[in-house]
């Protein structure tokens, strides 16, 4: 484990990140954004809200913090999947975990952890994070995108996160783009989330092969790198099938981001960013992602924003969720 004695006195925080499929925790130092320490689990859905609290709870323990860092540690942040009211530090709804609606994680966590506990849901918090730390230092106003179990999305407006009337600005992957489209986890048709989230990929794969799209002799299907079960079909495999030379798995990571590029197009229409950026585990697809999610914006897009809005990869791909959480203790510094 890498020690913490690069952060002077009060400038530790504890990174805590309630996601779909993982549940993380870290020990930062918030000014610099440095990640010291972590440990991460699985999400047990099963295990309800209240079984996930006590996983992240157990998490901390596993840090190890010495006396001398707990006694650094001056807040706690937390990104959490889902809707939140960050100033009442409750969760308003989760879309993959029952039990969390009305809970007040804030105060929960605040009385195991004896610190004071600022939350975001998860797009805001690593918006913040790849403002203050990542590819969007220095661009005050941007828009990120978080492509996962769900879709989320964080805007920054000269320089300060934009949360609206409601707390609910941001919630991209709930703007319908194909009306009458699939079913939604919200309950709505053709979400973007529907469409273009990780499970989303994966199920179009599913139905490109019920439909006879099984691909070439000599180019795996996802089917295959799946391990034969369409069950377990991810969209990693539906990326690598496509690499590979597979006309099916190419059509399905097409149409995925086609309806990315528009989704944003919808978006920078009105929000006018100077910066995109594409987080979460289906960016880890690079170029290949990014290259068509470009050429989609670029067909959809407003003429004078075509050519000016920049589309790139989050800095942080697997630790946005905890340095989000960090970022959130920072704002609060004076």
């Amino acid at each position: 484990m890498q020690e913490s004695s690069g952060a002077n006195a009060g400038e530790l925080c504890l990174a805590l990140d309630f996601g779909g499929t993982k549940l993380a925790a870290g020990l930062v130092a918030w000014r610099s954004g440095q990640l010291l320490r972590q440990a991460r689990c699985a999400t047990s859905c099963d295990r309800g809200a209240r079984g996930q609290i006590a996983d992240m709870l157990e998490l901390v323990q596993s840090l190890r913090l010495s006396p001398a860092e707990w006694a650094a540690v001056t807040a706690a942040g937390v990104s959490f999947g889902g809707p939140v009211d960050a100033e009442a530090g409750m969760v308003l709804q989760s879309h993959h975990v029952v039990g969390w609606e009305g809970l007040p994680l804030g105060a929960e966590l605040q009385r195991h952890l004896r610190r004071p506990v600022l939350m975001e849901n998860d797009a805001n918090a690593v918006a913040l994070g790849e403002y203050r730390y990542g590819a969007g230092r220095g661009v005050p106003d941007l828009v990120y995108l978080t492509i996962s179990t769900g879709i989320g999305g964080g805007i920054i407006l000269g320089g300060r996160l934009w949360r609206g009337s409601h707390g609910l600005a941001g919630e991209v992957g709930h703007m319908a783009v194909r009306p009458g489209g699939p079913l939604c986890t919200c309950g709505n048709r053709g979400c973007l989330e529907a469409l273009a989230a990780g499970p989303a990929i994966a199920r179009r794969a599913r139905e490109a092969l019920a439909a006879g799209g099984g691909g070439s002799r000599t180019a795996p299907t996802a089917l295959a790198l799946a391990g034969g079960d369409a069950a377990a079909i991810a969209a990693e495999h539906v990326f690598r099938a496509a690499r590979q030379g597979d006309a099916a798995a190419a059509q399905v990571v097409a149409a995925a981001c086609e309806d990315l590029g528009l989704g944003i197009a919808m978006l920078a229409s009105i929000v006018d960013p100077a910066r995109v950026i594409l987080g979460g585990g289906v960016a880890k697809a690079g170029e290949q992602l990014l290259v068509p999610v470009r050429a989609a914006f670029a067909r959809h897009a407003p003429p004078n924003l075509a050519g000016r809005v920049a589309i790139v990869q989050a800095a942080a791909l697997d630790e946005g969720g905890l340095l989000g959480a960090a970022a959130l203790v920072a704002q609060a510094k004076p």
